[in-house]
Formats: C-alpha cells, sequence, structure tokens
C-alpha cells in the first residue's frame, strides 16, 4: 500500500509545500493537491515540482467542466514536464454547487463528458492531430458553429509520457462503472472499508470487465484523516464539520452525492436531519450529528495496534494508495503521524 499526503485546500500554501518537502524525506509516495473554490491547484503543484524530488504529485481534482480537455491535457503534459515525469491527472466532475454556484457552468452530462475528455487528452499526450467529434466536445470546432478557419493541430512540444496516469474522483454506480473500465485510478471520497463492497462492487466488476489490460490494475485512492496515539480518540470530532459540510451541505435536497452516499452506508435518517439542520443554518448541530460510528471507520484515529488493524482493513478492501490528512495540533506532530503510519501500513 502506497502512503500519502492529502493537502487540504484551505490550508496554508507555503506551509503545506514545506510539509511536503519533509514528509518527502519520511518517505511519502504521493501528495495530492485538492481544487475548489479556493486557489488553483496548478500554481501550487508547479510549486511542488520545483521543491520535490522524488516523490509523485497529482491533482485531486481538476473538474473538468471548468477546463477544455486539451486545456487539460496541456496542463497535464507541463507538470509532468517539470516534476520529471512524477505527475498524475486527477479529474472529476465536483458537484452543481461549485459548478453552478462558484464557476457559472452548467453541471450535465457528467459520463459523456468524462469518458470524451479522457481520450482527448490522451490524443494530445500521444501528439496526435486531435480530432474528436463526440457529442460534448467537437475539435475542431465545426465550420457552422465558427469561422470555418480551425484546423486540427497537434501539441508542439514533446511530452515527458505519452501516457500520464489518469484518477477519476467517482461515486455513483455508473461513474465509478465508467472509470474501472478507463481510468488508471479511482479516487472515491468518505470511504468505508467495511460497506465498500457492498456499495461499489458491481459497478467496479463491470467496469474491469470492460477495461483495457494495458491499463494495468485499478489503483484505489482513498483519503482518510489520522491521528496515532492512546490520547487522540477526541480527534475524531475535528473531522466531522467537514463531513456535516458535505453531507448537509453540499447540493440540495434530493441532489447530493455525499448524502446519497452516507445513505448507501446504512445511515440515511441521521443524514437526512444533517442535512435539513445544515440548509436551515444550524451547522454546529448538525455536526454534532455526525455519527462517531461513521467517522472512526473512515479514519486511522487511536492507538498504533488499533491503526495498524485499520490499515489492514483499508488494504484488505482493495486500497493501493492512501492519503492521509493528519489531525494534528502542530507540523511537528502531524510529521510523526505521517512517519508512525509509514511504518505501520501493510507490506
Amino acid at each position: 500500500m502506497r502512503i500519502g499526503i492529502a493537502l487540504d485546500y484551505s490550508g496554508g500554501f507555503r506551509e503545506g509545500v514545506e510539509r511536503v518537502v519533509e514528509l518527502e524525506k519520511a518517505g511519502i509516495d504521493i501528495a495530492v493537491v485538492a481544487e475548489a473554490y479556493s486557489f488553483d491547484a496548478v500554481s501550487q503543484l508547479g510549486y511542488l515540482a520545483a521543491k520535490t524530488g522524488t516523490v509523485e504529485l497529482a491533482s485531486g481534482v481538476f473538474p473538468l467542466y471548468i477546463r477544455t480537455p486539451s486545456l487539460l491535457a496541456m496542463t497535464a503534459a507541463g507538470l509532468d514536464f517539470v516534476s520529471d515525469g512524477r505527475f498524475r491527472l486527477g479529474i472529476g466532475t465536483s458537484g452543481p454547487q461549485v459548478m453552478e454556484g462558484f464557476h457559472g457552468v452548467p453541471f450535465d452530462a457528467p459520463l459523456g463528458r468524462t469518458r470524451e475528455v479522457v481520450e482527448i487528452c490522451r490524443k494530445v499526450w500521444r501528439r496526435e492531430r486531435v480530432r474528436h467529434d463526440g457529442k460534448h466536445y467537437q475539435i475542431p470546432l465545426p465550420a457552422d458553429r465558427g469561422t470555418g478557419l480551425g484546423k486540427p493541430l497537434q501539441l508542439i512540444n514533446h511530452p515527458v509520457r505519452e501516457r500520464i496516469p489518469i484518477t477519476i474522483a467517482a461515486l455513483g454506480p455508473k461513474n465509478v462503472e465508467l472509470t474501472a473500465e478507463i481510468a488508471e485510478g479511482w479516487q472515491p471520497v468518505f470511504y468505508l472499508p467495511e460497506k465498500a463492497h457492498t456499495v461499489w462492487g458491481d459497478a467496479l466488476a463491470a467496469g474491469a470487465a470492460k477495461r483495457d489490460p494495458a491499463l494495468g490494475p485499478l489503483d484505489v485512492v482513498v483519503h482518510a484523516s489520522l491521528a496515532i496515539g492512546d490520547d487522540v480518540g477526541e480527534r475524531l470530532a475535528w473531522a466531522k464539520p467537514q463531513l456535516a459540510l458535505y453531507i448537509g451541505g453540499m447540493g440540495a435536497r434530493g441532489r447530493n452525492f455525499y448524502h446519497d452516499l452516507a445513505t448507501r452506508y446504512g445511515y440515511g435518517e441521521v443524514a437526512d436531519r444533517i442535512q435539513e439542520l445544515y440548509l436551515s443554518g444550524r451547522k454546529a448541530e448538525a455536526t454534532d450529528l455526525v455519527p462517531d460510528e461513521l467517522v472512526r471507520g473512515m479514519s486511522l484515529v487511536g492507538p498504533r495496534g488499533y491503526v495498524a488493524e485499520r490499515l489492514a482493513a483499508f488494504a484488505e478492501s482493495g486500497v493501493t494508495t492512501l492519503l492521509v490528512s493528519p489531525l494534528a495540533a502542530d507540523p511537528r506532530e502531524s510529521v510523526r503521524f505521517v512517519e508512525d503510519v509509514l511504518r505501520l501500513r501493510p507490506a
């Protein structure tokens, strides 16, 4: 199992990079930079590429609606170049609240757009003259929609690799099936190892049945909060505000992917109440309702022996890359937690 660090998009820019530099020396395998309605992830990834030398770098994730497929491919190729072949392109659809509420672009056709984006990116990296006549993207733009002057072009530069690994963030069954079919990696959110097969097993199997063997095994990239010690149990509460935000506030009633996931995990009744409270502005009450059992199952919080058992549970469920977010009081404690988990991880 690979161990990596997930940088918080609301955290300090330089401080996060300094922490990755230190953790690279400790032996982490990957650093993932999130992007929401925050600083863009490209800036921080470029900065990380200049400050590090061995750790893999990844976007986690670039929302595909706000960049053209060709721009995504160009950006990935540029980041792969400045990092000497250490970049992994993480993409996803995000959700309607961010896409429509912050970027002002329609949230539509997530499956079709994802498939076409992946196809176009791989053409760009192979330096083909890009021709794509899809339902959602047409390259070159047809004459009846433009000037008629557009001609197929190829990337000017020669990428370090003609196949940059792609990880797709996906939650719904159809999205997960598509990911297992076409991507090198899959990044679910709020992953509960004991329930993962029940929720996603059929979709993963259906996608794997159509998967090109050249893609290799699917890299399952999962996030977990981390705190190791005999007296860290109360830090489970530190992870609750984010869960409350996503389950309760990331979308409207009937259109919240994270609420749907909590329901599929068996927490539908409490998820409804969290959403009701959050959307009415009672955020503290919503946070208090997040079940300890749910947070504990998705986290690595507790004594060393317990954390070792949870790491084994994640590995047994199919996780191949584990991204940790230390629930730490200071940077030194954060580094110590990661060093400990590196020693505890399954072989």
